[in-house]
């Protein structure tokens, strides 16, 4: 076997030193390796790769101390590098201090007992206070605050000032921080930085006792490996192998990914020939991390090389072995497929897990119809002679649901069940959340006979339950929703709250008030106890202050606690009655709420909607001083309020950056273009259009549809309107350097024969040929149109006769349009001409026209019999 080139782990961080005070202009993965180093740490070679080195030996505590005195060494300086960095720049003092206050430096401490030091740190953070799950996002938004104005490491310091123990969780935050600092910036010195700040958070985990598990270094590889740099991981290698010894394996797991990211075909040879011929128990995790890495890839010969030279049948984990079989399918490879299938089987390794190979196998092969898989899957087991297992029936659902193949699912659930496995309730929820997301509520009747049927094998839960109620309100059959509830009653599942929100929703939609009323009665015969879902949607219907005030008491009398949905009804119910006085109490009630900005938003966005643009104004001014974003919804009220109004563009565009979710952002866009469109703002819609475009540049489909919106408020425009959608349309082709559509098009030529405007037409009519678009009927109606308008009857009587007239439709549109400008059409034929195609089209006339036909040929027959008998005689 080849022996590697030697790792040495205060190398690189020589050169960092270097290139910072140097300022060098190279990559971080071109720094190169110092012979000075080489000597001082030999001791680092080995015969194998990263991943080997010193697995089978874990020094102690006392001689780590000794290899990794470099180590601290190299903590200095990665941590004073940006101190030194402004030094050599000449930086001001306050600047200086600055920078040393953002890295601080990190102290050598001896190691001691690592596992004696855990378990202190752990009983020490059991007396201080922590975070519970319910303030996690808070955490996370304090921590990345902390991060963006102090720096990661002196975060660290100041959680500790505060008594908040840093733990893992920060860490790892902090860490992802930096990764994504560093995916952001094109600046190198902001990158070292950055690396180097990680390094330190490394080390101080390793030195705080908690070991570095995957969920810490994971997306520093994957940045690492995105990058191709192999020096930095090697740095981070050791110093991640140091905090957790028990990591090499799956660290051989990212090496593997390293040297394939990087084409390092020699490094790749030698781990498949260590796979191949190294087979100690000690390295079997080694091994199959390896395996898992190349399975992964697309390079087939490797793979196919390992496979040769392996006993499948030896490898421990049962997920190494799919992992295999995955590949084979992605490679199309089924022979070697088939042929590791009957090793396995001749072996006598568990059916089971057979049957779970054949599906992880088969729902990998790339354009495969779900249909010829499900079939392969089958012939599969008949060859091997095995049964389907319960997880490979469920692979094969979930493959199905991914499909949108809903039906082929349920098929395959029927089969399930009738072979005696339970299905597990994540399927179920899966295969119905799939129905939902394609609106296949019908499919709800074949999933209740499925349930019917095999209700012993199905796992049933509220959400499922709920789930069903709503699908059948959705196809607004409120009497099977009913029938729902009462069947699954008799399943053993009651009836909770929620299935009676769902009907009750679904009548407050359809603005049944009395079915949704009585929705109530049918709880209290069912002896199911409304909850505050039940009053949201009560009081945020109410059409007077006392039904409001009413569902008010009542809940006071049952206890229910006032939700922020509660509180968002109150708001919306008072503002639809004209209370806008009682709207702004909810809000004032709810001053230290946690919720107040989200309730502040349904204000603004229910004021605004109901003509108090100037108040909703004010509260937005308001949230925005205390250093708050308004909901999405909220922000979408007041730009659709302020359409209407002229002189509000800034404000437009500044309402439009306060939506940063994509989908708000698209929809509050279109809306700004429309009243761009309307006001004659050219420059901005253009502006807006180039965003969209940079928006959706991989999908022109969406672009095409947002361009045809903005054009379709100009269709039915006066001239103004007109002329600028044809300035728009110049902009589309040289600006943006787009072709218009084919509708874009139709709208101007639309415009055009409204307006009577010929000259435009004709451009308009030139540009089909220019962007490809071959004529057809409606662009030629619509060029008649135009015509006949302005008066140019030759060239209209050219169009019609290219105009199909088999048509209805098409011969009304005609004589509409030749009745409206019948002023300037000089002879009535071409109305004649059209009037008779339409008459040849009623099946009457056409009837009539032959029984015409067949008595004048009667008629000429007799004639002509006639004369030559009077010709005889």
């Amino acid at each position: 076997m080849r022996a590697p080139i030697s790792r040495k782990l205060c190398t690189l961080s020589s050169n960092i030193l270097s290139h910072l005070q140097n300022n060098a202009k190279k990559n971080l993965s071109s720094i190169k390796i110092s012979p000075h180093y080489e000597e001082t740490h030999h001791h680092f070679h080995s015969d194998l790769n990263l991943s080997t080195l010193k697995h089978n030996h874990v020094p102690p505590p006392d001689e780590e101390e000794d290899l990794s005195g470099s180590d601290f060494q190299l903590s200095g300086i990665l941590t004073s590098s940006s101190a030194e960095k402004v030094d050599c720049e000449g930086v001001d003092d306050e600047e200086k201090e600055k920078r040393v206050v953002e890295i601080p430096l990190i102290r050598d401490i001896h190691h001691c007992d690592l596992s004696k030091k855990r378990n202190e740190s752990s009983r020490e953070r059991k007396h201080k206070w922590i975070f519970k799950d319910t303030g996690g996002e808070r955490s996370d938004r304090l921590l990345k605050i902390c991060a963006k104005k102090l720096g990661t490491t002196t975060t660290v310091d100041v959680f500790g000032y505060l008594g908040r123990e840093t733990g893992v969780k920060e860490y790892n935050g902090l860490i992802k921080l930096c990764i994504k600092k560093v995916r952001e910036t094109n600046d190198e010195n902001v990158c070292i930085e950055e690396m180097n700040k990680i390094y330190n958070l490394l080390k101080l985990m390793r030195e705080c006792g908690f070991q570095i598990e995957e969920q810490t270094y994971r997306p520093l590889f994957e940045y690492i490996i995105d990058m191709g740099f192999v020096q930095e991981f090697e740095l981070f290698y050791d110093v991640i192998k140091a905090g957790n010894p028990s990591s090499i394996s799956r660290l051989g797991y990212y090496e593997m990914l390293l040297w394939m990211r990087v084409n390092n075909e020699e490094m790749i040879r030698d781990i498949c020939e260590y796979i191949t011929v190294e087979e100690s128990k000690d390295t079997s995790a080694l091994r199959e991390s390896y395996l898992l890495a190349l399975c992964e890839s697309d390079r087939k010969t490797q793979i196919l090389d390992v496979l040769k030279n392996i006993d499948i049948t030896k490898l421990k984990s049962a997920k190494s072995i799919s992992n295999i079989f995955q590949s084979l399918g992605r490679l199309l490879l089924e022979s070697e497929a088939e042929s590791l299938l009957l090793d396995l089987r001749a072996c006598d390794y568990g059916a089971d897990k057979i049957s779970n190979f054949i599906a992880s196998y088969a729902v990998s092969i790339p354009n495969l119809e779900v249909e010829d898989m499900v079939l392969k899957i089958e012939n599969l087991h008949d060859v091997l002679e095995v049964l389907l297992s319960s997880s490979a029936y469920e692979k094969l659902i979930l493959y199905c649901c991914g499909m949108h193949k809903v039906d082929v699912a349920l098929d395959i659930v029927d089969k399930m069940c009738q072979a005696g496995f339970e299905l597990s309730t994540h399927v179920l929820q899966s295969i119905l959340q799939i129905c939902e997301e394609a609106y296949d509520y019908i499919l709800v009747h074949r999933i209740c006979s499925i349930i019917r049927c095999h209700h012993h094998y199905l796992q049933l839960n509220g959400d499922i339950c709920r789930c069903l109620v709503h699908f059948c309100v959705r196809l607004k059959d409120f009497e099977r929703a009913y029938k729902m509830v009462n069947e699954l009653h008799e399943l053993g599942f009651k009836p909770t709250t929620a299935m009676y929100n769902a009907i009750m929703a679904g009548y407050f939609r359809e603005k049944n008030i009395s079915g949704a009323l009585r929705v109530l009665k049918h709880m209290q015969e069912a002896n199911v106890k409304p909850d505050s879902q039940t009053f949201s949607y009560l009081i945020g219907n109410c059409e007077t202050k006392d039904d409001i005030n009413m569902y008010r008491d009542e809940m006071t009398k049952s206890e229910i606690k006032l939700t922020k949905q509660i509180y968002m009804a109150l708001v919306n119910a008072y503002a639809a009655c004209g209370e806008f006085e009682e709207a702004k109490k909810v809000v004032d009630d709810q001053s230290t709420s946690k919720s107040l900005n989200e309730i502040k938003s349904v204000l603004v966005s229910a004021l605004a909607s109901h003509g108090r643009l100037s108040e909703a104004l004010v509260i937005y001014k308001e949230i925005k001083k205390a250093g708050h974003n308004l909901e999405p919804k909220a922000v979408i009220s007041l730009i659709d309020a302020m359409r209407y109004r002229s002189g509000e563009l800034d404000r437009l565009l500044l309402l439009l950056m306060d939506l940063s979710d994509q989908n708000y952002w698209v929809d509050g866009c279109f809306r700004v273009i429309q009243y761009c469109v309307q006001n004659n703002h050219l420059s901005t819609t253009v502006d807006l259009l180039k965003q969209l475009k940079d928006t959706f540049e991989s999908d022109e489909t969406m672009t095409e549809v947002l361009f045809d919106a903005a054009y379709s408020l100009i269709a039915g425009c006066e001239s103004t309107r007109l002329q600028f959608g044809l300035d728009l349309l110049w902009a589309i082709k040289d600006e943006l350097g787009l072709v218009p559509s084919r509708q874009c098009l139709d709208f101007l030529l639309r415009a055009c024969a409204i307006s009577g405007d010929l000259n435009n037409a004709r451009l308009i009519w030139r540009e089909y040929e220019v962007a490809g678009f071959p004529y057809n009927v409606l662009s030629y109606l619509r060029m008649y149109q135009a015509l006949l308008a302005s008066g140019d009857h030759r060239s209209a009587d050219f169009i019609l006769k290219k105009i199909p007239r088999d048509d209805a439709d098409v011969c009304s549109i005609i004589l509409e349009c030749q009745k409206t400008y019948g002023d300037n059409v000089k002879s009535g034929e071409n109305v004649k001409s059209v009037e008779g195609d339409k008459k040849k089209k009623s099946p009457k006339s056409v009837g009539e026209d032959k029984k015409k036909k067949e008595k004048k040929k009667k008629k000429k027959k007799k004639k002509e019999t006639g004369k030559k008998e009077n010709s005889k005689v």
